[in-house]
């Protein structure tokens, strides 16, 4: 899948520069902590290889791993069929993954500047790539998201789960400030942005963990 690159810092937003700044300082280590995370997550490859089979069914398109990181779900994702590519906002993880999985596609980009044909994708992985923007930002994110994908695409979100029902909570994550939300309330800013709800999940914390983990699977209205 071709990818349009553009300067990343050209004309990025002062949060948008931290995050990347700090993935790339922190992207070796980030590698290494989590490149074996999926083998110890069964909960987490079901969902994965739903959304797989998911887009497999519908036969819409390639799939795009939205701050994919080292490349690790990048990678798990071809493993089970899909057409995929990464994008991520820190030149140092991408390299990272380009050298860890020199078959598979990687580019610089950031989720806010998609530099993606309307209709292009037959799906969308965001993993745990959503929780560093500023919630009042994440409808046009969404939004863009709906732009790419053809119809009755697939979108998967994973992030982590606010303590009150209907709440955006922001928390001191590892990385950078990231933000929590309630799977009712990011489901309906997807439903709002077009997407129709297909499963929502959510698992408890497992040792090195925080919080609950949420996943929410949707699918473009036509």
């Amino acid at each position: 899948m071709p990818y349009s690159t553009e300067d990343p810092a050209a004309t990025e937003l002062a949060d948008v520069t931290t995050t990347r700044a700090a993935y790339d300082d922190i992207a070796d280590l980030y590698a290494d902590l989590f490149k074996h995370q999926l083998e110890r997550q069964a909960l987490d490859r079901a969902i994965l290889a739903v959304f797989a089979e998911s887009v497999a069914d519908n036969g819409s398109g390639p799939v795009a791993d939205l701050g994919c990181g080292p490349g690790r779900v990048t990678a798990h994702l071809a493993t089970l069929g899909a057409e995929v590519f990464g994008i991520d906002l820190s030149a140092r993880m991408v390299a990272l993954a380009r050298a860890e999985f020199p078959h598979l596609s990687f580019d610089q980009g950031s989720l806010e500047q998609l530099a993606i044909g309307s209709g292009a994708l037959g799906g969308i992985v965001a993993w745990y790539s959503l929780i560093h923007i500023p919630p009042a930002r994440v409808p046009r994110v969404l939004r863009e998201f709906h732009r790419v994908l053809a119809a009755e695409g697939h979108v998967l979100l994973a992030f982590q789960t606010a303590d009150l029902p209907d709440a955006v909570e922001a928390f001191d994550h590892k990385v950078t400030r990231a933000y929590r939300w309630a799977p009712k309330r990011l489901a309906r800013l997807l439903t709002e942005a077009g997407f129709t709800m297909i499963a929502r999940m959510v698992r408890e914390p497992v040792p090195g963990e925080r919080f609950g983990q949420a996943y929410l699977l949707a699918s473009k209205v036509r």
